[in-house]
């Protein structure tokens, strides 16, 4: 039903549900002094424990969402019902104009809606409290629910909040759009995309931007993928070792005409990588004392699924290693530049 729910995603869910339902009513019911007893949670909690726990990427299931838009949405509630007689006319406009709110603020949430309603018909013990139902118990509710949320999913070793893909910066410091970002679809072409579908998505802006972004490596990963990264390595790689001088690998950078060295231990396993910018930024010393983490890749992955490390704007060469980490190749920017260069002459000549 939901794109790249498992299994064990939805078991997650239900877990998160139990633990965080069952909590909220007991930690609310001691905060007011009155027990673990139903009433001190409101009904749209459930609606806000299945996107908290089952969806929590969706921009409806963020914090701001939870507690504004169910504590808004009953204050509106209950705001209706004090100024409008007719119960008809009064669930009508309290519901539609709970929408309207959490729109302009920012914090749309499903459940608001359940909540302003709750706050019209909830009966003798919502009518009771007035205005102060949207904050107790409905702002309370929706205040430690979210906090259970949070402490639960970094158990889970899911990120929540969820934070959108940020623009990847330029890190040359100017002002060009980085390498992977000036080719393919641009951000107008998603804004005129979405004005074509003319429906609401579910998804942050940035989220589907990288989403889209990703299905074009996957794509030309599938349509390249007989190319691995054993086809196209450099295997008489010139490494350097980790105590070795910082002058030792200048040396070494400017008699081979290459950008980056892989650092080895004394067993010839890959412990790093070292560069002009390193040596720029440690100009003596040891090579330990200078090197930066290697990005690798195994010998049998396709060679295009280096394309989004290479073109990153600071990554050169990606190091190609054995599993106990032994150095089998190198392959830079212009071994892939070259590899797509002729991948894409062979589609130009072949048939029609």
């Amino acid at each position: 039903m939901l794109p790249g729910a498992t299994l064990r995603e939805r078991l997650v869910a239900c877990l998160g549900a139990l633990v965080g339902i069952a909590l909220t009513g007991l930690i609310s019911g001691w905060i007011v002094g009155k027990g673990p007893h139903i009433p001190m949670i409101v009904a749209p909690m459930g609606a806000s424990a299945v996107l908290l726990f089952a969806v929590p990427a969706s921009p409806l299931a963020q914090p701001w969402s939870i507690i504004g838009g169910n504590t808004l949405s009953a204050l509106i509630g209950v705001t209706a019902a004090h100024l409008i007689p007719d119960p008809v006319a009064a669930i009508g406009v309290g519901v539609s104009v709970a929408i309207a709110v959490m729109s302009l603020t920012r914090c749309l949430h499903p459940p608001g809606g359940a909540a302003a309603l709750t706050a019209l018909i909830g009966g003798p013990a919502v009518t009771s409290s007035g205005f102060l139902f949207p904050f107790v118990p409905v702002g309370l509710n929706s205040l430690v629910l979210v906090g259970l949320g949070i402490v639960f999913h970094r158990l889970a070793r899911r990120q929540y909040p969820h934070r959108p893909a940020a623009t990847p910066p330029n890190t040359h410091g100017t002002a060009d759009l980085p390498a992977p970002l000036r080719v393919g679809f641009r951000a107008g072409d998603l804004d005129a995309a979405l004005l074509t579908l003319d429906e609401t998505l579910d998804i942050d802006r940035a989220d589907l931007d990288r989403l889209l972004r990703e299905i074009e490596y996957k794509a030309l990963a599938r349509s390249h993928g007989a190319l691995t990264c054993a086809d196209i390595m450099s295997r008489d790689v010139v490494t350097i070792g980790m105590y070795e001088r910082v002058e030792r690998a200048r040396e070494l950078l400017f008699q081979h005409d290459i950008r980056t060295l892989p650092v080895v231990d004394a067993a010839d396993r890959l412990v790093g990588t070292v560069g002009l910018r390193e040596l720029i930024l440690r100009s003596m010393g040891d090579i330990a004392q200078a090197m930066s983490a290697a990005r690798t890749a195994g010998p049998d992955e396709p060679a295009v699924t280096l394309v989004p490390a290479l073109t990153d704007g600071r990554t050169h060469a990606v190091v190609v290693t054995a599993p106990d980490r032994r150095v089998l190749g190198i392959v830079t920017q212009t071994d892939m530049l070259a590899t797509l260069a002729r991948a894409a002459t062979t589609q130009a000549l072949l048939p029609p």
